[in-house]
């Protein structure tokens, strides 16, 4: 007998339920009174964690495609509770990496594991626990959202009662009995984010999550990102829109030419590269002679006046130095503040020639 606790997908009231491996139990939430179902996992499926707390695992991973080979002994691994942000050019192998994560296609070489499962030995216990957002999300056409929701909540044994819901949740619950195949990019990218998200995995790898949305639709693909990581899910996610990808992600992945070419935190990485912190400082007034004694403040690299702000490029230690130089040349300071250098400048730096 095993003890586990179901959200109501409804009024999101949590449950505990008991119940026996494979057995399948009705459930009616006491607060709003909904109906559903929840099979028990078997025994021999449940997630496994692996003794390091790597929830995906890619070693020596080769794909080719004749004599190109599109990922060339790429790995890595991610972390139980992290998002993971997987980044690099057009053509650098991202959704080729994904592609063999899943099983989807065929690998040369390598070993892949997702919750400590082979993915070419036990491909259904690897995949059973993951939520997949393809980079071209494809759906029956002439079936509405609400009923290609319940054709995939049926294939992964999930309740329908969750469907409707998560089509309200990404933003287009007005849409729930309109065809897919007269859905916008941006509306077929939203309700593939809802399939994603059937059955609450605690992995998700997500191609792309942002393609084809507008602003409110990444704010909300951000922020639903987060929220399934405050519930302990695992996101992989491949994307080009770098600063998004700064925003929510613990640590990153850099492939370019099918090689990973680096793989930590942005902090991290930043000093690998020396890259150098910006300082901002505004003034009421600025002059040649304030600008001149930045410049001669030892540990700094660059000085750019634009209107009444200076921007710096320097080390950590000389910013107490640049302010009191600022001051004894006169210099009236309205505010101050640093930019740390971003995922852009080491995507760039790592990407380049």
């Amino acid at each position: 007998m095993t003890a586990k606790t179901v959200k109501c997908p409804k009024c999101k009231n949590e449950i505990t339920v008991t119940g026996n491996p494979g057995e399948k139990t009705q459930i009616i939430c006491p607060k709003c009174s909904s109906k559903g179902t929840f099979t028990f996992p078997q025994e021999n499926s449940e997630p496994k964690t692996t003794t390091d707390s790597f929830t995906i695992e890619v070693r020596n991973l080769t794909k080719k495609y004749n004599n190109f080979k599109a990922v060339d002994d790429v790995s890595f691994s991610v972390k139980s509770g992290e998002i993971f942000g997987f980044l690099g050019p057009n053509g650098a192998g991202k959704t080729t990496t994904i592609k063999s994560m899943l099983g989807l296609i065929y690998a040369n070489s390598g070993e892949i594991k997702i919750n400590g499962f082979d993915i070419k030995k036990r491909s259904k216990d690897a995949k059973k626990y993951v939520g997949y957002l393809p980079e071209k999300v494809a759906f029956y056409d002439n079936l509405t959202a609400l009923q290609n929701m319940y054709f995939y909540a049926e294939m992964k044994n999930i309740p329908k009662e969750e469907c409707r819901p998560l089509i309200e949740e990404m933003g287009i619950g007005d849409a729930v009995n309109k065809k897919v195949g007269k859905f916008s990019k941006g509306m077929q990218q939203r309700l593939g984010m809802a399939r994603a998200l059937l059955g609450n995995p605690p992995i998700l790898i997500l191609d792309e999550p942002s393609g084809g949305l507008d602003p409110r639709g990444v704010a909300l693909i951000r922020n639903k990102i987060r929220e399934m990581k405050d519930k302990g899910s695992t996101v992989f996610v491949s994307s080009h829109i770098l600063a998004e990808v700064q925003e929510v992600c613990d640590r990153v992945g850099i492939i370019d030419k099918g090689v990973l070419v680096a793989e930590d935190s942005v902090s991290k990485l930043s000093v690998k590269l020396n890259l150098k912190p910006k300082l901002i400082i505004e003034l009421e007034k600025i002059s040649e002679k304030i600008v001149e004694s930045v410049k001669k403040v030892k540990g700094v690299e660059k000085v750019e006046a634009i209107g009444v702000m200076i921007h710096i490029t320097c080390n950590q230690k000389a910013k107490s130095k640049i302010i009191i130089s600022v001051e004894k040349a006169g210099g009236d300071i309205v505010n101050i503040q640093t930019k740390e250098p971003s995922l852009e400048e080491v995507f760039m730096r790592f990407t380049e020639g």
